[in-house]
């Protein structure tokens, strides 16, 4: 059958894997932590509350600075890569259990959650039974369709948004407009937030930079708890997996970071 979660199209076999590697990974769990929502990063969807982290295997990109490359470009079947098994049913219990603790739900993140989106919808249905929320972080490379089938049981994102030019998207095997198709999309139905990491010399000039905060302040959005418009997280760039660039200027987040703060209200600087 054909894969139909996001552009790759993988043609599988059964208990294949597809380009991502996660399209076998049903329940596997290779990571579950209580995590400050504010780690995801949202700052302004339940500020002050803990959310049930959860993150399998698999990445339907290939970006080479990726900072959990040990769980996103690998699969779930290899003997460094452990995992338990955790059906949607009980990852519910295991979040009611930790409600006493501040927790309001499940997220859906560290790997590329999406490309095991049968189990991410399976497991957001349970948690919405017992009323609690659902949140993903992701790269928004998903197709129109699946989108739609699994925004109504979400109640925040953050997309990562890794540049602004098809160019640089191409290298990292994604394509711009199907994550900004999935920020406009998801801003109408949910609290939306946006990262992204900046590379020097990558995507690091006060022209891209420009570009994204108009292009981000131009969405029309009422979900954004008040934030007047779409949050973005300008985040600072470690040397990691295949990239060895030393890291970018404190300097130079802040500095961006003020150039989008003339389209934007709420503008962050992160891992500074």
């Amino acid at each position: 059958m054909k894969c139909k979660i996001c552009l790759h199209g993988c043609n599988l076999s059964e208990n294949a894997d597809g380009f991502c590697g996660g399209r076998n990974n049903y329940g596997k769990v290779s990571a579950l932590a209580l995590d400050p929502i504010e780690k995801k990063p949202l700052r302004h969807f339940h500020a002050g509350s803990m959310i049930l982290s959860i993150g399998s295997f698999g990445c339907n990109m290939r970006c080479g600075f990726c900072q959990n490359h040990h769980i996103s470009m690998c699969k779930g079947d290899r003997p460094w890569s452990p995992y338990t098994y955790i059906l949607p049913k009980q990852l519910a219990e295991k979040a009611a259990e930790l409600v006493p603790q501040g927790n309001i739900g499940v997220a859906f993140t560290y790997n590329e959650p999406l490309i095991g989106f049968e189990y991410v919808l399976d497991c957001a249905k349970e948690i919405r039974k017992i009323g609690l929320k659902n949140v993903l972080v992701t790269n928004g490379m998903i197709n129109a369709e699946p989108l739609a089938e699994l925004l109504p049981f979400i109640d925040a994102m953050n997309i990562d948004l890794k540049g602004f030019t098809p160019e640089f998207y191409k290298k990292l095997h994604g394509d711009l407009d199907t994550v900004k198709n999935t920020i406009v999309t998801a801003s109408k139905l949910c609290h939306v937030e946006v990262t992204t990491l900046i590379i020097p010399n990558e995507n690091d000039s006060v022209e891209e930079i420009t570009a994204i905060a108009k292009w981000l302040g131009s969405i029309d959005t009422e979900l954004c708890a008040g934030s007047g418009n779409i949050p973005w997280h300008i985040s600072r760039y470690f040397p990691n997996h295949e990239y060895s660039t030393p890291a970018a200027e404190v300097g130079k987040i802040h500095a961006l970071a003020e150039v989008a703060r003339e389209w934007l209200t709420n503008v962050y600087s992160g891992n500074c």
